[in-house]
């Protein structure tokens, strides 16, 4: 009998890049869902975006598992094992439920004489868990695009796209416009549509509009409100509105468990989502309160406690590296800064660092292997082109850039690592040794 380590490393030998193989259409992973007679058999949220979608998923689980629903989330990549990819009530689902849905999916890919890829067989997989556990509503987290993405050989009752930036290129088009209307391939005929993004593309509009969804949009169909500066009383809590079929919603609200400004734009979403649907999975105040201030999800701004201060990020493309810098200014005063960093070869590296520009004492580079990974010298050089500042030191590994990051860093600093899930998932080993 397969254990799933043996079943990941026959979806690993399913394509010749292993889990970077990307082959983007829907013909073939269609083609296995329908021979497993998969049927839709509760609410489905499709989430899509290029920043922010994990964090929107882990709301609107956390919420509607306080609801009292049995609820399957379904993301990637994940940090340290496959099966944090899926989750039942906020569970990584054990291994005998992952390999005998694998086992499914395998005899369903063979009768069906056709190959997948990785993430392909991996969402087959999740909806079949998500079946044999009866799941009262299920979030899939688009992979990449949208339009493409393995995911949406689902129908979604609600689509989300989170927020609209450059990522993927090579796979999506090279501006706002291009991966725009790839995201929009999520939306459906009929079907709330929902937008976080401040300025969504033409494209995205476009295709909606042509398309008969009922789009959302931040800023005109739900959003937030920030309490004013002067009301240091209120400082804490923030407010959500939305328009529905009653009229004007207004929630005043403690912040999110995630930190960081931009959590609201994520929350405010994912609570649009859920007021859209509200007749058939109705959650209440009581749920929403204590779903959105006890999410947890590992690597999106996450604090070690002690000292040195140690940041965990998985931001990896400019917009979420912004999005960091502004954070770590609102931290408070430390004397240094120790940025661990390992990327991949096919994101915008110069762009994405820049906006750490002279706010970096000591970069720890490290290489990342793979087909997709950037060496640690490719890294230098970019710091030193870019003209960042701080001294530079490379590594093999995230984990020994962040052990030599430890070890050099004072009680009165901090260490940054982001770049990849990879640095991340590195990094959290590296910590969980020394624990």
């Amino acid at each position: 009998m397969k254990t799933l380590a043996d079943w990941l490393a026959h979806l690993e030998g399913l394509h010749p890049k292993g889990q970077a193989g990307i082959e983007l259409g829907l013909d073939r992973v269609r083609r296995v869902k329908e021979a497993l007679a998969q049927a839709q058999h509760c609410p489905v949220i499709i989430v899509g975006g290029t920043n922010g979608k994990g964090s929107t998923c882990a709301y609107l689980a956390n919420i509607i598992d306080r609801a009292g629903y049995r609820v399957g989330c379904y993301t990637s990549p994940h940090l340290l094992a496959y099966n944090e990819r899926v989750r039942l009530n906020g569970q990584p689902v054990d291994d005998a439920a992952l390999c005998a849905a694998f086992a499914r999916v395998e005899a369903a890919r063979l009768a069906s004489g056709v190959a997948l890829t990785y993430f392909e067989f991996g969402t087959l997989a999740a909806w079949e868990v998500f079946a044999a556990a009866g799941v009262e509503a299920a979030i899939l987290e688009v992979g990449l695009g949208g339009r493409l993405d393995a995911v949406n050989i689902y129908e979604p009752d609600v689509a989300i796209v989170t927020g609209i930036a450059l990522d993927h290129t090579d796979w999506l088009g090279p501006d706002r416009e291009s991966i725009g209307f790839e995201k929009a391939g999520i939306f459906r005929s009929g079907k709330p549509a929902l937008c976080a993004d401040p300025q969504p593309p033409q494209s995205l509009l476009d295709h909606a509009a042509a398309i008969g969804a009922d789009l959302r949009l931040l800023g005109r169909d739900f959003g937030f409100e920030r309490p004013a500066a002067e009301a240091s009383e209120n400082r804490l809590q923030w407010r959500w509105w939305c328009r529905g079929a009653g009229g004007l919603v207004k929630r005043t609200l403690a912040h999110p468990g995630l930190r960081g400004p931009t959590q609201l734009l994520n929350a405010s979403v994912a609570l649009a989502a859920l007021e859209a649907l509200g007749d058939r999975l109705p959650v209440t105040m009581q749920a929403i309160r204590p779903g959105l201030i006890e999410t947890e999800l590992a690597g999106r701004f996450q604090v070690i406690p002690g000292k040195p201060a140690i940041v965990l990020d998985v931001g990896h493309n400019p917009q979420a590296i912004r999005v960091l810098a502004d954070n770590i200014s609102s931290m408070g005063f430390f004397d240094r800064t120790y940025a661990v960093v390992g990327m991949l070869a096919d994101k915008d590296i110069a762009g994405a660092l820049a906006p750490l520009k002279g706010r970096v004492d000591v970069w720890h580079l490290t290489t990342l292997g793979g087909p997709r990974g950037t060496s640690a010298a490719t890294l230098a050089e970019i710091v030193r082109g870019g003209e960042l500042g701080g001294a530079i030191v490379c590594h093999e590994t995230p984990a020994a850039a962040l052990q030599a990051a430890r070890e050099a860093a004072g009680e009165s600093d901090r260490i940054l690592a982001f770049g990849s899930f990879y640095t991340v998932a590195g990094a959290l080993s590296a910590l969980n040794r020394k624990a």
